[in-house]
């Protein structure tokens, strides 16, 4: 009788960089979703990225609807990009002192968005949100803070209340060791909800410095505003002596060139920017009224630092993006890459008869399984996330990269191709037939 062989299949590279990754930094990953503990799985070990695309340490190949969860406009490696950055890093990469390049991008911000009279560069999308309060706090003189279910503002700490992003697909909404005297002073509303902002500032609109939203809700999937929701907010914290804060990490100079306040035509006191402004490198921004933005140390008493604040090449890669974005119909092009890939999907929910839907607003998208509408936090927590996790892997196999979890936005670029395009839509209409 023959002996019967068998033969084990070795580990890819991503699989053993797995293994060691999570002896040496906890959870494997230094930022939760990218440890697919949502879809399950290995995550993938990116080697390099060129245009739409994105190549893993194994040398797979995958069309990119992640682009570093929406930085790249311009997709991956862009010339001009890596050019400007050249020339800076050859220069030095930190000075601790103020640079030509600082001005230049804080008045390419305030031509794209005039409601930045004065802005001031940090070194994330929660550090701009962490100082946008304290100012908040300091001009209105008022410590609490509404924020809405599902919203995510960074880590920080009086915020991380009903969070979305991260903080969902972990199950954990919320985080452990929050002060309970910070959880005290943030009031929670669901998104979407004007009427329940009205009963809150009813109840203690006295004591609330300041609305902090997403306009258009990114972070537990995309979810636009109703219409009058964000004018209500504008028209409420003003009546109430409190300010509006709009948290554009997210679609600053992606859902329009002057962000969700140009594209819904309602102009918030203060700003939170990032992703964008950076073309990949990391930072963050907050501007607005000058007279809120003037209480900001040195010329207030408000304190706010730090080391690499505009740092040269984070500044040059945003000053290179804003350049490109202001003299192309980039927002044309991208909405028009929306709306082909929003039909293709759309059609397939209803030509294989299954429940679920597509929501977009510009180059941001969201493929949710399970539910017809999503308005709130509340139908976002009864999606199909089984259903979706079989879809990302299904995907995975013929080479789209699409967000590890239900609850994430996907991103186009001026990179994605109609090659691309194309090619999405065979693998779509593949993987819907055998998810149905």
């Amino acid at each position: 009788m023959k002996a019967t062989l068998t033969s084990k299949r070795s580990p890819t590279k991503s699989e053993r960089l797995w293994e060691e990754a999570k002896s040496l930094i906890p959870g494997g990953v230094n930022s939760p979703v990218r440890s697919f503990q949502a879809v399950g799985g290995t995550p993938l070990f990116i080697d390099r990225g060129f245009g739409s695309k994105i190549y893993d340490v194994d040398g797979k190949e995958y069309i990119d609807y992640v682009m570093s969860w929406g930085p790249l406009i311009l997709g991956h490696a862009n010339a001009e990009l890596t050019d400007a950055l050249r020339k800076v890093l050859m220069k030095g990469t930190s000075f601790g002192a103020p640079t030509e390049g600082e001005v230049e991008l804080a008045q390419q911000l305030r031509d794209f968005m005039p409601s930045l009279e004065k802005v001031r560069l940090v070194s994330s999308g929660t550090e701009a949100v962490m100082s946008a309060l304290r100012l908040a706090r300091a001009f209105t003189r008022r410590e609490k803070i509404l924020k809405f279910e599902g919203c995510y503002h960074g880590h920080v700490d009086s915020l991380l209340v009903k969070a979305g992003s991260g903080a969902l697909s972990t199950g954990v909404p919320t985080s452990a060791g929050l002060p309970s005297g910070l959880v005290e002073k943030t009031v929670v509303a669901p998104y979407n909800d004007l009427s329940a902002v009205r009963a809150i500032f009813a109840r203690g609109g006295k004591e609330i410095a300041c609305v902090i939203v997403e306009p258009v809700a990114g972070n537990m999937g995309v979810i636009p505003p109703k219409s009058g929701f964000l004018e209500g907010l504008r028209e409420i914290t003003k009546r109430n002596g409190a300010l509006l804060i709009f948290d554009e990490v997210i679609t600053g100079f992606r859902v329009g060139r002057g962000g969700a306040q140009e594209r819904y035509g309602v102009v918030p006191d203060l700003t939170i920017l990032g992703k964008i402004i950076g073309g990949g490198l990391p930072v963050g921004a907050f501007g607005g009224r000058k007279e809120i933005m003037d209480l900001l140390s040195p010329e207030g008493p408000v304190y706010q630092a730090g080391t690499l604040s505009g740092n040269p090449l984070s500044v040059a890669c945003g000053n290179a993006t804003l350049k490109i974005l202001s003299r192309r119909n980039a927002y044309e092009m991208l909405e028009e890459k929306g709306a082909f890939l929003e039909e293709v999907l759309q059609k397939e929910f209803t030509r294989r008869k299954m429940k679920g839907f597509v929501s977009r607003v510009g180059s941001l998208f969201t493929i949710f399984f399970g539910v017809s509408s999503a308005t709130t936090f509340r139908d976002v927590e009864n999606l199909d996330k089984k259903k979706y996790k079989r879809f990302f892997h299904e995907s995975l196999k013929h080479g789209l990269y699409f967000p590890p979890s239900p609850f994430e936005s996907s991103f186009l670029s001026l990179a994605h191709s109609a090659q691309d395009l194309e090619r999405t839509k065979e693998v779509i209409s593949e993987v819907f037939g055998r998810l149905s």
